[in-house]
C-alpha cells in the first residue's frame, strides 16, 4: 500500500464548508482507505492505499465528500514520498525560522497546472515575494508585514485563480511529511 497526502481546499474557514474532521476520517475508513489519519482543522488528510492514479484518489475522495457531507470541495492528493521529494527540493530561502516571512507551497489542483496559475498571477512583487515552480507546485515567500502589497497575495484568492490551487505552510507540510 502506499501512502497518500490529500489537502482539501477551503474547509472550515470562518463556518463556511464545514467537515468534522473526526467524521471524515470515519467515512474514509469505512470506504476503504486504511490507517487514516487528519492533521490540523484545515483539511489535511493522510492515508494508505493501493497505488493509484492521484486524479483517481481525488476524485473518489471528492465523490465521498459530496456524498457524506453534502459540499463541493476541491481536493489535491499527492503521495507522501512524492510529498517528502518536493520539499527536499525547496529553495535555500523558503522554510526558514524567520518570523518576519511567512512560507508557503502552492498546489495546482488537477487538472490546472502550476505554469497557468502563475502566468495568471503574473510575476512577483520584487523585495516582497518569492516564487519558485517545482513540477506542479510553486515554493511562495512574503514578508509578513507588508503582505497586502505583494501581488501573489492579492491574486492567490481572486476568483479563476482561487479554484485553482490549494496552498499550506511550511511548517503544516513538513509534519504531514513525516506523519
Amino acid at each position: 500500500m502506499t501512502r497518500y497526502v490529500a489537502l482539501l481546499r477551503g474547509i472550515n474557514i470562518s463556518g463556511k464548508n464545514k467537515i468534522s474532521m473526526p467524521e471524515l476520517k470515519a467515512v474514509l475508513a469505512e470506504n476503504g482507505f486504511a490507517d487514516v489519519k487528519t492533521y490540523l482543522n484545515s483539511g489535511n488528510v493522510l492515508f494508505s492505499a493501493d497505488e493509484m492514479n492521484v486524479e483517481k484518489l481525488a476524485e473518489s475522495l471528492r465523490s465521498i465528500i459530496s456524498q457524506t457531507f453534502h459540499l463541493e470541495i476541491p481536493v489535491f492528493v499527492i503521495s507522501q514520498d512524492e510529498l517528502k521529494g518536493l520539499l527536499e527540493k525547496s529553495p535555500s530561502w523558503w522554510g526558514s525560522d524567520s518570523k518576519d516571512i511567512y512560507d508557503n507551497l502552492i498546489f495546482a489542483i488537477a487538472p490546472y497546472r502550476i505554469e497557468t496559475v502563475a502566468e495568471k498571477i503574473g510575476e512577483p512583487t520584487a523585495e516582497l515575494e518569492k516564487v519558485e515552480i517545482c513540477t506542479n507546485a510553486a515554493f511562495w515567500s512574503f514578508d509578513r508585514k507588508l503582505y497586502a502589497k505583494a501581488a501573489w497575495w492579492k491574486k492567490t484568492a481572486s476568483s479563476g485563480i482561487g479554484e485553482m490551487i490549494t496552498i499550506r505552510t511550511a511548517n503544516t507540510l513538513r509534519k504531514i511529511a513525516t506523519m
